[in-house]
């Protein structure tokens, strides 16, 4: 295989990364937004928020990828293919992040919201300073999961005529017939990502605080 085919599986693999990492990020603020609203205990917000994580949680991601791309025109909303890829990555996505950022609000100790009250942080503050650090620290590991998770799964967006590297090394297999050689290497390049990713996680990991150096 020639240089010239494997520097478009990594020209593709730009679009791979670009899109999963927008849609993680805007996953993860959602995320915190849809914990807030499962911990709220008012019903006005625990119900939408159930339905929606059960949802996105319950049905293929491949499945919601064509929702979406066909539901916004349908409405009138017409949008880049890669907008709405972006759209049905960061709604999935969204719904696993809150999840377990969920699980980890309910693991802050109920002792140090109390003594937050009582040096008078406002409910801003406690969750800004105690609880979102603490719940990450205790959820990173599993965000970092899904956020591999979501990177490999981004190859699915090709279903919306996103020439993404698994898109890209479909095409270039069906003109060169080198199919062997072009998904070995598409493989190898998604190893390269997603391990780049582990090691990044994991040196952040050891800089959140409270962690063990």
């Amino acid at each position: 295989m020639s240089f010239k085919l494997f520097f478009l599986l990594v020209k593709a693999a730009g679009w791979t990364l670009g899109i999963s990492v927008i849609s993680i990020t805007i996953g993860f603020l959602l995320a915190v937004a849809l914990s807030g609203a499962m911990l709220s205990g008012k019903r006005l917000y625990t119900m939408p928020t159930e339905l929606f994580i059960s949802f996105f949680r319950g049905v293929p991601l491949l499945v919601q990828l064509l929702l979406i791309y066909n539901l916004l025109p349908f409405i009138g909303i017409n949008v880049p293919s890669v907008v709405a890829a972006i759209i049905g990555l960061s709604l999935c996505t969204a719904a696993y992040q809150a999840e377990n950022l969920r699980g980890g609000f309910e693991s802050v100790p109920k002792g140090l919201v109390e003594a937050a009250d009582m040096a008078g942080l406002s409910a801003r503050q406690t969750f800004l300073r105690i609880k979102l650090p603490i719940a990450l620290r205790l959820t990173f590991p599993a965000l970092v999961n899904e956020a591999i998770m979501i990177l490999k799964s981004s190859s699915l967006v090709s279903v919306v005529g996103i020439v993404e590297l698994t898109r890209m090394a479909q095409d270039l297999a069906a003109s060169t017939y080198l199919p062997l050689e072009l998904f070995a290497s598409a493989a190898l390049i998604y190893l390269i990502i997603c391990w780049s990713v582990a090691l990044l996680s994991g040196m952040a990991e050891r800089a959140l605080p409270g962690a063990v150096k």
